[in-house]
Parts: C-alpha cells; structure tokens; sequence
C-alpha cells in the first residue's frame, strides 16, 4: 500500500471529477497494527458467532440487531428515529415522523432481502441494485433511479457541481470500475484478508457512488453482506454503523484522507478499529441478553398456568418488544381479557413497563431488554 495511488482527477467542462485507481491487484502493506487488528477483530467475530449459536432463540433477537444498524447508518445521512419507533407499528408513528419511519424499514427489508439472497445469488451489482430499490422506495431519493446505476454526474457537499466538495467519476466510467469491484470480491488468488477486502471495498464504493442517491447506506449494507459471505459471521450480530456514526468526522475525513493522500492504510486501521469496537459492543450486548432471559424465565415460573403464554410472548418480543392488548391477543390466539391479565401480570413482575399511562391504548415495553439497543 506504500505504493498505493488512490486515482486522478479529469478536467470535465467546469468541474473535475476523480476517477479511482482499479483494486483488483495484490495489496501489501508495512503497518504492522494492520495485522494486529485483522487478528484481533477475526477472534471478536469468531467469539460473536459463538454467541449467536448459544443463545436460545437467538433468531428472534437478530431484527433487533439489523434495527440498530438501519436507524445509525440512516442517522449519518441525517434521518432521525429512535429505536422505539422503529418497533412500532406506522399507525402509531404520527405523521411527521412517517417518512424518517420507512427510510429505517427500507434498510431492515433490504438487510434482510439480500441476506436470504446471498445463497442463491453471489455478491454482485446486480444484488446491490435489488437492494438499492428497496432502500429507496417510497421515501426521499424514490425519483433518483432506485435500483439503477446512474446515467448523470453526481456530487458530495456544495450546491452544484462547481462547489461540490467531491465530484465522484462521471458514469461512462461506471461499469469498468463496477466491474473490477466484483472481480476484486471474488478473486480468490489475491491471498488477502477478508477484512482488509472489506475495508478496500467501503472505500472503493463510496469513491464510485455508482447510485444517484443513497451511496452511503448501501455501502453499509454491503458490510454485513460481504461478512455474511465471507462466513465471517453466520448472522447479521454487527452494526458497524453506530461506531461510524459515533466517529462521523473521522470516518469522512479518513475515507477522504485516501483520495487526498493515497494513504489507503490509516483507511483500513480505522476500518480495523470500528469492527473491533463494534463486536465487543456485540458481544456485551449477546452476555446482557442472556442473563436477562435468564432473570426473566426465573419470573415467569412464578405465574403458574400463565407461564406458557408469558413466554411465548416474550420470545416474539426479542424481535418485537413493544405490544398492545390487541397484538397480544392475535399473537397468541387468546381471548382479550386473557390478554390483558397476562399484561398486567408481566407488569407486576417488573418484565414489561406501561409507556403512556393511558387506561386505553396502552403499549407494553420490554424495558431493559430494549435499553441494551438504546445505547
């Protein structure tokens, strides 16, 4: 990477856009924290995916995992929802919160599409622009080509083209430098790290922008995606964009800094850091969840003939932890007074909190269970 030239800028009309250096070739680098964290984040992650195996229905809690990564990847580009919203059905959501709502639902759907798809079909463009609809659908940026590569110039920062802070390479480049991106992913006599490749991919799309709008998301998506493939992880247990949007400068500035510099190393050491970072967060969060489960099962024996119910309840809560009487009633195919009892002894137990001190309508939380994703 000592050798490493990150591209050119070419003159067009009024402005210069940079054109970036191809990376499907060998890497070698002298920085030898590189190795330290590529050694470092492997066992976080190995010990992640031992977590993921050994908590009990561990399936349920995921979506709240992949929640936390869509609201703090949207947050970078400026789309505020708090983790209780995200869990909330949209008739709850009041109207001028609707659109930030489904930009979050957007990324979780998306997550979740090409997480199934990865199987049947390999880590491609053609699978970011499925993914790339999704994102895009129905919200902000729906009348930016969802699901296309685009056909005009785009820009970072500024008004116009003139000012921008960064004009990315004009689309005739596009497919060449796509093209050398899939070729990069699945060349397997490169003989380097997955996590290394991982790091040069992020940079390497975010320098492309290859869509119109919502660049930023989808490289993040591909993150998770490219772990996932990688067998790195077995499920989406990362959200790597809460550390990038906790170090939202450095993170811009460090992607920057390759463009500016060539210095794709202090690139890949962040990139480094915020996966080791991330999955040690992960793992404190797997070891809170099962001591947690294990406080309320002890709870729940106490309820008798209830106890069934209540449990079953609080294993469709892991992915949902905010309820009502109704969905209670639908979910466990119960009467609506049982439903309610059932509520309240949960209640009474300290297991859920009544969030709008309402006699009607009210929502039931799963309190503690949800502040180990509020942080």
């Amino acid at each position: 990477m000592q050798d490493f030239t990150a591209g050119v800028y070419r003159q067009q009309r009024e402005y210069k856009s940079f054109s970036p250096s191809f990376i499907n070739c060998p890497f070698t680098w002298e920085n030898r924290q590189i190795d330290q964290l590529v050694e470092q984040a492997a066992n976080l992650l190995g010990a992640l995916n031992a977590y993921a195996e050994i908590v009990p229905d561990v399936d349920f809690s995921m979506p709240m995992s992949i929640a936390k990564e869509a609201i703090d990847s949207n947050l970078i580009e400026g789309t505020k929802t708090e983790i209780d919203e995200v869990v909330l059905p949209q008739t709850e959501i009041p109207a001028i919160r609707q659109t930030d709502w489904q930009e979050v639902q957007n990324y979780i759907e998306a997550m979740n599409f090409a997480i199934a798809e990865l199987p049947r079909i390999p880590l491609s463009t053609r699978l970011l622009k499925d993914v790339h609809k999704i994102l895009l659908s129905g919200v902000r940026g729906r009348h930016k080509a969802p699901g296309e590569i685009r056909r005009s110039q785009n820009w970072i920062g500024g008004a116009s083209l003139a000012d921008a802070l960064f004009v990315p390479p004009s689309p005739e480049e596009l497919p060449d430098l796509l093209s050398d991106l899939e070729k990069f992913w699945h060349n397997t006599s490169l003989q380097l790290p997955y996590l290394i490749k991982i790091a040069i991919t992020h940079y390497q799309f975010e320098t492309i922008h290859p869509f119109l709008d919502g660049n930023g998301r989808c490289g993040r998506l591909l993150i998770v995606l490219q772990l996932i493939d990688a067998q790195l992880l077995s499920k989406p247990a990362l959200y790597a964009s809460t550390f990038f949007q906790k170090n939202k400068v450095s993170y811009y500035n460090s992607l920057t800094r390759v463009r500016t510099a060539n210095d794709l190393e202090q690139w890949i050491v962040f990139f480094l850091l915020g996966i080791v970072e991330t999955a040690q967060h992960g793992l404190k969060t797997f070891k809170a969840i099962i001591a947690l489960r294990q406080e309320y099962d002890t709870k729940i024996l106490t309820l008798g003939v209830r106890a069934k119910n209540a449990q079953k309840l609080l294993q469709r809560m892991y992915a949902t932890p905010i309820v009502n009487v109704r969905s209670v009633e639908k979910e466990l195919d119960i009467s609506f007074s049982s439903a309610n009892r059932l509520l309240k002894s949960l209640t009474a137990l300290g297991i859920l909190k009544e969030t709008t001190g309402h006699s009607r309508n009210r929502l039931f939380v799963l309190e503690k269970y949800l502040n180990l994703f509020r942080s």
